[in-house]
């Protein structure tokens, strides 16, 4: 059952929210053509909130923080048994350059089960047992198929490509990312994720709307 609510809020402008269960999805944000902004268009899948890549591929939304115009996906799965993320076929993480999200500055990305070729890279390829990417391969289960391979990680900034977060044969087979990782934090406090920002519309008006899937 669906159920559609629209509430004013101020005098100049309404906000479209849509909510399924518990997940709010404000506006811009769209999951059909009767809410939101159909530039800022995400999925419920089966109760489950998710954004659709320029690859095809589906990720979960985790959160929301639409003053800060953010949100954050999950990073794709280890294929059980291999150092594969499960959007290799896809390349990665690729965003449609003609719409207005892109992966923010607070993202760091571990590479994994890389060539020698990413050696090439300015990206910090440490075998330190301590590096990002070796804890993470040595104490978290789904990437134990990617130990004792050569990992690399990177803080996401403005210099990089901001819409893409690549994978693929001839280079790393997979990565995971962590928003807001801080030095020498532990992996238990670690914030899985992918965080993106979207520059937001010009728009004067919209609709508050509640969602209720039951």
């Amino acid at each position: 059952m669906a159920l559609m609510t629209c509430v004013e809020v101020g005098t100049e402008a309404e906000i479209c929210l849509d909510t399924m269960h518990i997940t709010e999805v404000p506006y811009p944000l769209s999951t059909d053509g009767s809410c939101g902004n159909s530039l800022y268009r995400v999925y419920c899948n089966n109760g489950v909130l998710e954004f659709l890549s320029g690859g095809e591929f589906y990720y979960k939304i985790l959160s929301i923080n639409p003053s800060a115009y953010k949100l954050v996906i999950s990073p794709p799965p280890i294929k059980k048994d291999t150092c594969y993320s499960s959007d290799f076929a896809s390349g990665g993480l690729k965003l449609d350059e003609s719409l207005p999200f892109n992966v923010s500055t607070h993202n760091t990305v571990l590479l994994l089960n890389c060539t020698d070729n990413i050696l090439n890279s300015p990206l910090n390829c440490s075998a330190n047992a301590s590096s990002f990417c070796r804890l993470y391969e040595e104490e978290v289960e789904e990437a134990s198929g990617c130990r004792n391979t050569l990992c690399c990680h990177y803080l996401k900034d403005s210099a990089m490509f901001s819409h893409m977060i690549r994978v693929r044969a001839g280079s790393c087979s997979a990565y995971t990312s962590v928003v807001d990782l801080k030095l020498g934090a532990h992996l238990d406090s670690w914030n899985y994720g992918i965080e993106q920002q979207w520059v937001p519309p010009q728009l004067s008006f919209g609709c508050w709307a509640s969602h209720a899937i039951q």
